[in-house]
């Protein structure tokens, strides 16, 4: 086949709706996984503005069943998957002492057992033809976790830690199915405005913000290079060096700053509704309500695209520097 095929989920929206966007772009096919059909079915004619396929599938990632379904009518409709994208996510904004037991589940199931189930789906097609790729679209907070979302975080960190077990074991079996992980900063999407909330003021992603075209030129590069994972944008980078150097004052710096940062100015409507465990309605696409604060650019995507570039250059440079060196030491016996 000329063409790319591709599954997502979690595409009727924000990060997704973006990553189908520019898979298209690139010629993909795209099978696109959400519980929403009448997002989906604009997300699918986006995709065939660029002159693309688009399978739309109606399905919740909890249900493994569901999950198993998409993929099969994906490959009877548009052929073998190339590239499995585990993006689908939900959350709450809730301090841990005004958290219901459903509700952490519920976060869990789609989070984390999501993407667990989107694996398994994944491996069982690619692992026979031994070729494909698996994207995990992670979080800074799977590398530092931050008050207020302890329920997402610790499903971030929990996928964070069975692909490194998958990732060994691919390895181990030396096979050409890959695995990789893409951690994203804060995103302007449309999240924020039906995540379930129980903070004073409506919740909103930390500054530094950036569009969901960012993150999807992020997932679309990971599934085309060999890299173990990509860290996007300055926050990301961040998260993981406070949480290796110094925990304790991360610790400290989040309890002051975390509940404020992630709260507008705007007092929070007790009726407002989410989409926890049902969609909300509305014509909602890839992005949120910040496009006014949110950058359209990672200087750290930037690098880490041209990172063996930049090696070669400094080492040449190195080099020509220790010979000038050696030269000039030379001259002057």
């Amino acid at each position: 086949m000329d063409h790319e095929v591709v599954l997502i989920t979690g595409a009727s929206a924000g990060v997704g709706r973006a990553t189908a966007r520019e898979f298209a772009r690139h010629g993909a096919w795209v099978g696109l996984l959400a519980r929403d059909r009448s997002r989906l079915e604009r997300a699918a004619a986006e995709v065939e503005a660029f002159g693309g396929r688009a399978v739309v599938c109606v399905g919740d990632v909890a249900d493994p069943q569901q999950v198993a379904a998409a993929a099969q009518l994906v490959e009877q409709t548009l052929g073998p998957i190339d590239v499995w994208i585990n993006n689908a996510m939900a959350s709450i904004f809730c301090p841990i002492r005004d958290l219901r037991p459903e509700e952490i589940r519920r976060v869990t199931e789609v989070t984390y057992l999501g993407a667990v189930h989107g694996t398994l789906v994944a491996l069982e097609r690619m692992l026979p033809r031994n070729r494909g790729v698996i994207v995990q679209v992670g979080s800074a907070l799977a590398q530092r976790s931050i008050p207020l979302q302890s329920a997402y975080c610790a499903a971030k960190h929990a996928l964070a830690g069975f692909t490194e077990s998958l990732r060994c074991e691919r390895i181990h079996d030396r096979s050409e199915v890959r695995v990789t992980e893409v951690h994203l900063p804060a995103v302007n999407t449309p999240q924020f405005t039906w995540v379930r909330n129980r903070m004073p003021n409506q919740p909103r992603p930390p500054e530094p913000i950036y569009q969901p075209e960012v993150a999807a030129r992020a997932i679309h590069w990971a599934a085309h290079h060999r890299r173990r994972q990509i860290l996007v944008g300055g926050p990301t980078l961040i998260a993981v060096a406070a949480d290796k150097l110094a925990p304790a004052l991360a610790d400290r710096y989040l309890g002051k700053t975390g509940y404020e940062s992630q709260q507008s100015e705007v007092s929070a409507s007790g009726d407002r509704p989410d989409n926890l465990f049902h969609t909300v309605p509305g014509n909602f696409g890839a992005h949120g309500e910040f496009g006014d604060v949110a950058t359209h650019r990672s200087l750290e995507l930037w690098l880490t695209q041209r990172r063996n570039s930049i090696l070669a250059a400094l080492g040449a440079g190195a080099a020509l520097w220790l010979a000038w060196r050696l030269a000039a030491r030379r001259l002057t016996r």
